[in-house]
């Protein structure tokens, strides 16, 4: 940065405020008023983060420093400004125009899905009451998914792995079926009104091929080469595994009705491009024509589909479509096979290394690299599954389930693992979910298949101390996080969607478009009988970079219809709707008493930002201005009384 005189004749009426950016990348504003004292002289100030500098034009009679200290004082503090480039302030400003009567079609709720690998910490006293909680966040049935429905095991769920237990063979090799695991299960969520996406996996331990082996030195914390990995082996007998798989289906369609177990999905299997399937693109394939076959052959108006990828897996998937358009039928000998919808998975990062060992602070486990999830790596997964999928005209207009929906890996790792996954507590992690459902939801414009959920894969976890990080909607004794009040926000949108002009920021739906930089968005919706409401949201994909933006919010064409409107402005950010700061403003207690623990569960919901408001029913248009820090979102809500 080099010295230059102070900016003159700038035209002001009252306040002028510019924002600039110097080609270091520093920003900096320039401020112009006549509201203030003359002869009071010029001001810079240099905010860095490692300190402050002020420097003041001299005012007349007064005694002017020498200069050479002033040049001292810039060149010491570039370094700061450029270290400050990575995590510091920003200072922007934003209008945007919501027309109330410029409708943008449907809102499409793909959010409405959440699932876990912990499949028996279902039915568990903390797991019904944190799904009570959930279904009082439900604008609509949610889906959910787990793992390991049929993994042999004891039933007892651990971080990462979990056992419904259904498949065993008698002594004469004859098949039995034992429910009793996960019956609680599948009644918990039909009770609190989610539709399951019925994961159909892994292996039985007695279907598991005898020519599978896996090299395994027993330990306490590994039961057997099972649990280490023979899960993931094709069954040895595919009538066998029909079998099971039409029993599953005849028990839960005479248990709750057809009626409900329509509407759920059969999911064959969970990335079986990876790890998780120790076959063929070939052997998944057979396995998929006949669980079809199975699903189907019970509950023909049943919703097949699959494979499950993950978002690196365009490969395994376009086989699989080939296979389904015009492969060979395994189970009807003929050609193609029914499929009812498309899954696959996306993941915004995995942090390196995944675990620090050393000692560990309140920040958790250090780390010598800051990272952040990533919304454009997520998108490029994203879309490029979706163009795979559009290739084919039979299949473009299906469905499409990501129903593992990340900004991070894995789930069970938290801050003692890599502090990295410290966004996980904060404001950051609800704002990076509610822009990444605009920006997925924009994804309609191309010429591409349509995301029809985005599943979180977030729950809870058995053990966990206060805010360990994983991903997980509660934290230590059923405390909500506030990713959960990401999903509040998004609840209280209504049905059809609004255009919206920002002059500044984000509605990217191009992979190349998102990136560390600062941007303001909103999406908005209306019921079109009097209720409007508008997120607003400051974001970029670095959880590390702190600042504020001014924004203005100008409604057009209320649809008050002469009522009074109610005016209501919801926050999360650093203070607001977060538990998590509480917990941190208690002292961070691993063991809080009743009154903290009060405190802390009464700042875990939805917080109001400003007073309510009521407009005056003659206005038309009103415009709401205000402060949105870095990272943070708003919910406003115009509704006539």
């Amino acid at each position: 940065m080099s010295e230059s005189p102070a900016p003159r004749h700038i035209e002001a009426d009252d306040t002028t405020i510019a924002v600039c950016e110097y080609a270091s990348g520093t920003l900096g504003v320039i401020e112009q008023t006549t509201s203030v004292y003359p002869d009071q002289g010029g001001r810079i100030e240099l905010h860095g983060e490692r300190g402050t500098i002020v420097l003041r034009e001299p005012v007349p009679g007064a005694h002017q420093p020498e200069r050479r200290h002033r040049r001292a004082a810039i060149r010491c503090d570039a370094a700061t400004i450029r270290s400050n480039r990575v995590m510091g302030a920003t200072a922007d400003m934003a209008r945007l125009v919501v027309d109330c009567r410029q409708w943008a079609g449907p809102l499409r709720r793909i959010w409405t899905s959440f699932g876990y690998d912990e499949l028996n910490w279902t039915a568990t006293p903390r797991g019904r009451r944190n799904l009570a909680t959930m279904h009082t966040v439900m604008e609509v049935p949610y889906t959910v998914r787990a793992h390991n429905l049929y993994t042999s095991g004891t039933g007892r769920g651990l971080p990462h792995w979990s056992s419904g237990n259904v498949y065993h063979e008698d002594a004469t090799g004859h098949p039995v079926y034992d429910w009793s695991v996960i019956d609680p299960i599948f009644d918990a969520w039909v009770h609190h009104g989610c539709r399951p996406i019925v994961e159909l996996g892994f292996c039985p331990k007695a279907l598991v091929p005898g020519s599978a082996a896996l090299a395994l030195t027993p330990m306490p914390s590994v039961y057997s080469a099972y649990e280490a990995g023979l899960w993931a082996w094709p069954p040895r007998d595919l009538r066998r595994w029909h079998d099971l798989v039409a029993a599953t289906v005849r028990r839960y369609r005479d248990r709750y009705g057809r009626d409900v177990v329509r509407s759920w999905y059969w999911e064959v299997w969970n990335e079986p491009d990876i790890g998780y399937w120790q076959g063929t693109v070939e052997e998944y394939c057979r396995l998929y024509d006949i669980t079809v076959a199975a699903v189907t052959g019970v509950l023909p108006e049943a919703q097949v589909g699959g494979p499950a990828t993950t978002g690196l897996g365009v490969a395994f998937l376009e086989r699989f479509l080939d296979h389904c358009a015009t492969g060979h039928n395994a189970s009807t000998d003929g050609q193609g096979t029914r499929l009812d919808f498309v899954s696959f998975h996306t993941k915004g990062a995995a942090f390196h290394p995944w675990r620090t060992y050393g000692p560990l602070g309140p920040e958790g486990a250090a780390t010598t690299e800051r990272a952040s999830p990533s919304t454009r790596k997520m998108l490029t997964e994203i879309r490029g599954n979706l163009t795979a999928i559009a290739r084919h005209a039979r299949f473009r207009d299906l469905p499409v389930l990501v129903d593992e929906c990340d900004a991070s890996v894995p789930a069970h790792w938290g801050i003692y693992d890599n502090a990295n996954f410290g966004y996980r507590n904060t404001a950051y992690y609800p704002v990076f979910q509610i822009q990444l459902m605009k920006k997925l939801l924009d994804l309609d414009g191309l010429d591409v298949a349509r995301v029809h959920a985005a599943t979180t894969w977030s729950w809870y976890f058995e053990g966990d101390r206060y805010f360990e990080g994983t991903r997980s909607l509660f934290t230590a004794v059923d405390i909500a996080t506030p990713l959960l009040n990401a999903y509040r926000m998004l609840a209280r949108l209504p049905d059809q969607r609004l255009h919206v002009e920002v002059d500044r920021g984000g509605a990217r739906a191009e992979p190349d478009g998102a990136d560390e930089r600062p941007e303001i968005d909103a999406l908005a919706a209306t019921d079109g009988r009097g209720r409007v409401a508008i997120l607003v949201w400051h974001h970029c994909d670095d959880q590390y970079r702190q600042g504020e933006a001014s924004v203005t919010v100008a409604l057009r064409h209320l649809p008050q219809a002469g009522r009074p409107l109610r005016l209501r402005h919801y926050r999360i950010d650093h203070t607001r709707s977060n538990s998590h700061s509480a917990w941190v403003a208690a002292g961070r207690p691993q063991d809080p008493g009743p009154a903290q623990r009060a405190t802390i569960r009464a700042r875990a919901d939805l917080e109001m930002c400003a007073p309510e408001r009521v407009v005056d029913p003659t206005l038309e248009d009103i415009t709401v201005s205000f402060e949105l820090p870095l990272p943070g979102v708003s919910l406003l809500e115009c509704e006539a009384r």
